[in-house]
This record gives structure tokens, C-alpha cells and sequence, in this order.
């Protein structure tokens, strides 16, 4: 799977330890930046991993920040994209299993390394259902549509 990753400064350290592994899990990472740990403004790194989503570069993408609250706002914002926030891995896993979410928001000040991990393992691993879920997601897609 190709997997997109973004963050702002207060999510450098937590993206770079996630890209690795996600690496070592044996998927494709893009690592669309920031690249260091100078002040920068979250849309801009968020925009850039829900284009890639959004238009089909990317199957999955995950953004970081302090919060990961701001980054999930800005993703949502875009067509096809269902972001989500998980603080831990049972919600990261439901997400995927009746929402067919395709980024993941978490925040470094939140959320420990070991816990992160975990979070983003339940998250790539989790198949979405389907079924009457598939209606409910393709229902959102078409409220976005009509505005």
C-alpha cells in the first residue's frame, strides 16, 4: 500500500519514527514534510497529504501534529477523504472497519511512541467491512456533493 505522511513542527519526531515503520511493515511511504523542527503552519502539510489522497496518488495517508486536531479538520475539508482521530487502537480499527477511514490524525503531545505505533498498526491493518457501511460512506460522499 502507498502511504502519504505529513506533519508540522510539534509532529517531526513521531512522523519519522512512523514512516519507519510503517516502512518495515512492508508498505511505500512519501514523506511529503515538514522536514524540520521550525515553525510552520499545519493546513499546508495537511492539504498536501488529503490532495494525495483525495486524488488517488495515495492509498492511506497519516498526519501529525501537537494535537492531530487541526490536521483532521484541514484533511476533512477535501472530497474522498475520511479522516479520523485515534488516541488508541480500538477506535483507530473501527474507523477503518465502518468508516473506510483513509488518513489518520494523531498527536504527538497526546500520545506516546509505543502507543502511536500500535494505533497506526490496527489502522493499516483493518479491513473496511463494507456492506451497510459502504451505503453510509458512499451517502457522505454525496452530501459533500450536494453541499
Amino acid at each position: 500500500m502507498r502511504i502519504v505522511l505529513g506533519c508540522d513542527h510539534a509532529g517531526l519526531r513521531l512522523k519519522e519514527k512512523l514512516a519507519a515503520h510503517i516502512e518495515n511493515l512492508g508498505h511505500s511511504v512519501e514523506d511529503m514534510g515538514t522536514y524540520t523542527s521550525e515553525s510552520v503552519d499545519y493546513p499546508v502539510y495537511a492539504a498536501r497529504v488529503a490532495r494525495a489522497v483525495s486524488g488517488g496518488e495515495a492509498e492511506r495517508g497519516v498526519l501529525v501534529c501537537g494535537s492531530g486536531i487541526g490536521m483532521c479538520i484541514t484533511a476533512n475539508r477535501f472530497r474522498r477523504v475520511r479522516a479520523v482521530m485515534a488516541a488508541e487502537p480500538f477506535a483507530a480499527k473501527m474507523s477503518r472497519r465502518h468508516n473506510d477511514s483513509n488518513i489518520l490524525c494523531l498527536g504527538e503531545r497526546f500520545i506516546g511512541e509505543d502507543l502511536a505505533v500500535a494505533i497506526v498498526e490496527a489502522w493499516i491493518e483493518e479491513p473496511f467491512e463494507g456492506g451497510r457501511h459502504k451505503r453510509r460512506v458512499d451517502l457522505i460522499d454525496r452530501i459533500l456533493e450536494d453541499g
